[in-house]
């Protein structure tokens, strides 16, 4: 990580301010935080590394790694961990899914269970996914804060 205001490298990746300017953390926009090269006042990606460029407000908007992990693995099957990362429409599928499945088995005396399961088993797998960080975005494509 490299400080965004001076170009400087970050003491270690949990520093909150530079060093040598003394800027917190994510603050400026004259260096990518990625690779330390110089940038443009408000662009978007990172020309040297082609790294998206976090603004501040962004940051104050990143989703938990571990909160969303673990919305996955007890809650993946009604699809509360793609509603907390911003993914509405694979989250209202998961949960629409899920009702109906619980509404079928109810009605049926439980022969619709297996399509609930599954939807615990693909909840289950993704939250696993979220923490091993085979998935590092939201839907907005900002990263996950660890």
């Amino acid at each position: 990580m490299f400080c965004r205001k001076c170009g400087e490298e970050l003491a270690s990746e949990n520093a909150e301010i530079c060093l040598k300017c003394g800027t917190k953390k994510g603050n400026g926009d004259n260096f990518c935080p990625n690779c330390g090269s110089g940038m443009e006042t408000g662009a978007e990606y990172c020309v040297k590394c082609g790294c998206k460029i976090i603004s501040s407000s962004d940051q104050d908007s990143q989703k938990s790694r571990v909160t969303a992990g673990v919305l996955g693995i007890l809650l993946g099957g009604f699809g509360v961990h793609n509603f907390y990362l911003g993914y509405t429409s694979k989250a209202v599928i998961q949960l629409s899914v899920s009702c109906v499945c619980i509404l079928l088995a109810c009605c049926t005396g439980g022969l619709s269970v297996i399509g609930s399961a599954g939807m615990g088993v693909w909840g289950l797998v993704e939250g696993i996914m979220i923490l091993c960080k085979s998935i590092n975005v939201d839907g907005k494509g900002l990263p996950l804060k660890n």
